[in-house]
């Protein structure tokens, strides 16, 4: 029997900013639970999706659900980790494409990124930057989640722009940080496709402004 974790993970090739294809009818229903659950919140919201509505996608019951289950909650902070997971795998799979190449590294983040948000109509930005913008309440077991996902991103950006030499790292690494995040924000809104679209143009022009270090 499959977990969520080990079922989610044999697609890891799946672009971060897409759902997941459904679970096979013959999964076990903790595992069509956790699927349903991931496509649910992320095209409709977490807000706007039930227990109800999990269960009658996954094809069990709400008491099923509770029996593998603890809450909404519970299953929010565990779709959470795992898209978070699949993030921080789609970003190792393209920083390993120029091993030692911090600045080839960020350009191939910025055309990928560019390529999979534009490149698919079904997506709808970051899970987890969607969900920050949700979840409102400090005590909300997803604050921690959310938190250190962006912890991390905001690590990664910095360590690849001192990396490159660049003269201001940090105020670079937040710069591009907030670049994503407008992209992020016009997909969802499915508006500004070709603004979006511009994105690797204006990347490139941050690294090479005085924030930034020249080409090699």
């Amino acid at each position: 029997m499959s977990t969520p974790k080990q079922m989610v993970s044999e697609s890891a090739s799946v672009s971060p900013f897409t759902a997941l294809a459904q679970c096979d009818a013959n999964a076990c229903a903790r595992d069509r639970l956790f699927s349903a659950a991931i496509n649910l919140f992320y095209r409709n919201g977490i807000r706007a999706v039930s227990v109800d509505a999990i269960a009658a996608e996954a094809g069990t019951t709400k008491v099923t659900f509770y029996r593998v289950f603890e809450s909404k909650d519970d299953i929010v902070v565990k779709v959470l980790e795992e898209q978070s997971k699949r993030f921080w795998e789609w970003w190792d799979a393209i920083i390993a494409t120029h091993p030692g190449q911090p600045r080839k590294q960020i350009d191939e983040l910025c055309a990928r990124f560019c390529e999979e948000v534009l490149g698919d109509e079904e997506c709808r930005g970051c899970a987890v930057a969607n969900a920050a913008v949700e979840i409102t309440e400090e005590d909300h077991p997803a604050k921690a989640v959310i938190a250190k996902h962006k912890e991390e991103k905001t690590r990664r950006l910095r360590e690849l722009c001192r990396e490159m030499g660049a003269r201001q790292p940090e105020v670079l690494a937040d710069a591009l940080s907030l670049l994503f995040g407008g992209a992020f924000s016009a997909r969802l809104a499915n508006e500004g496709r070709a603004q979006i679209s511009t994105v690797t143009a204006a990347a490139a022009a941050l690294l090479d402004s005085p924030l930034g270090a020249p080409r090699n």
